[in-house]
């Protein structure tokens, strides 16, 4: 049951608060497990009913017993995805591509609704319209990622709905963690982690959906380098769909209300993380990113070139720890991973050799930005990659780190640090 996994209040409390606004109504009878008859058939439910649907273990899930309309349907969510087509060049550049863009909102004004999908949807859009416009941005962009012109219409049609439908499970959980730049307690992070699982099951009870869109909608967190949640696949066992659907989730994730610079964002985060996403589809992108008028109005603090060299600085550090023979089993993972980080910094034109060609020149508005996104998201992953090893070693009480790897994880905090700090990974 989705109510074991995660809070239900927080979804019963979004509807009752719905309820205030416009008509909820009951789309059957509700009982307890005991067979307690607590709500008939179409009564409206507002926040008189708050505690009596808390309090008991119904036998059917509530979202299956509810119904409002309006409701969001194969209509509103073409005009939803027309309006949001415009909003940004990225997503104006795939409108413009006629035949992709004529196939992917067909594929999303027929999707099956069955009514408690379409009661969450409008749930989502009435209650958390930030939400909302994610699942129709993410539909969008998982069809665009699956169509081409010899793809089958079907095709679209599992890569819509598996973008549309991917984060239903959010309406579960404490609506706080929604806010950006929110610090998670290892309870909420918990919390947010179990969103896929409960997104899947929700979705997994109408049979309108295959088999490959819940797997999708599961994986929608998941990355090609095992990084994911909140299973931890890698590689091969992520299917073509959760692939996709992966990738979807990045795009949209950068270019929700008050995003600076989506595009250049995205085009850092594509750049410096070959290793987790299916790089045919990451190339797919990065064209149509070519195509755009990419800003770079992002602040710049500090000396990025300087910032950059700092973390060249971090990585080739690491080989002093290597070479003070410590346990190979724990340290091998960072090798790799310290390794794939310089690989993706030269792939995004920042190896120490590249650096050196910029010398003390003034540098464009634009390339600053670039190159401090840049800096700021290798800062992260080597933040993330010494988090890990501590994570991997575990010291006794009284115990210490080898003095190598001590000063190297000392030194990750110094320079790493600020650069988080002073702004979130572009990955987010």
């Amino acid at each position: 049951m989705i109510d074991a996994m995660l809070d239900a209040r927080h979804y019963v409390r979004a509807v009752t608060e719905l309820g205030e606004k416009r008509p909820v109504l009951t789309s059957r009878a509700i009982y307890n497990e005991r067979g307690m008859k607590l709500l008939d058939a179409g009564v409206r439910v507002d926040a008189r009913m708050y505690e009596r649907l808390v309090e008991h273990r119904l036998t059917v899930p509530v979202e299956d017993s509810l119904t409002s309309d309006p409701a969001v349907n194969g209509r509103v969510l073409r005009e939803t995805a027309e309006s949001l087509l415009k909003r940004w060049p990225l997503f104006a550049a795939m409108g413009e591509r006629h035949k992709a863009r004529e196939v992917v909102l067909a594929a999303l004004s027929s999707l099956p609704l069955p009514t408690p999908i379409g009661f969450c949807l409008t749930l989502a859009r009435e209650s958390f319209p930030d939400l909302f416009e994610h699942a129709v941005l993410t539909a969008l962009t998982a069809g665009y990622l699956a169509w081409s012109p010899v793809a089958r219409r079907h095709d679209v049609l599992l890569a819509c709905a598996a973008g549309l439908l991917h984060d239903l499970g959010m309406l579960y959980i404490d609506p706080v963690l929604m806010a950006p730049e929110k610090r998670l307690s290892p309870e909420q992070r918990r919390q947010l982690y179990a969103h896929p699982l409960a997104s899947a099951m929700l979705v997994e009870r109408h049979h309108d959906y295959p088999r490959e869109v819940v797997s999708a909608i599961l994986e929608h967190h998941e990355h090609l380098d095992g990084s994911g949640y909140p299973r931890g696949l890698n590689g091969e066992a992520m299917s073509p769909l959760g692939r996709i659907l992966s990738l979807a989730e990045v795009v949209t994730a950068m270019h929700g209300r008050g995003a600076t610079d989506p595009e250049l964002r995205l085009s850092v985060v594509l750049r410096m993380n070959r290793h987790r996403y299916d790089q045919e589809l990451a190339h797919v992108l990065l064209d149509l990113l070519g195509e755009c008028a990419v800003a770079g109005a992002s602040a710049v603090t500090g000396d990025p070139v300087a910032q950059l060299h700092a973390v060249q600085g971090l990585l080739s550090g690491w080989a002093e720890v290597v070479s003070a023979q410590e346990p190979a089993a724990v340290l091998g993972r960072t090798t790799e991973r310290v390794a794939e980080i310089g690989r993706a910094l030269a792939g995004a034109g920042a190896s120490p050799e590249q650096l050196q060609w910029l010398g003390d020149d003034v540098l464009d508005r634009r390339v600053q930005a670039e190159l401090s996104l840049i800096a700021r998201e290798a800062a992260w992953q080597v933040r993330s990659v010494s988090r890990e090893l501590r994570r991997r070693w575990r010291l006794e009480p009284g115990q210490a780190y080898p003095g190598a790897l001590e000063r190297w994880l000392a030194e990750v905090a110094r320079v790493c640090g600020p650069l988080v700090r002073g702004g979130s990974s572009p990955e987010g």
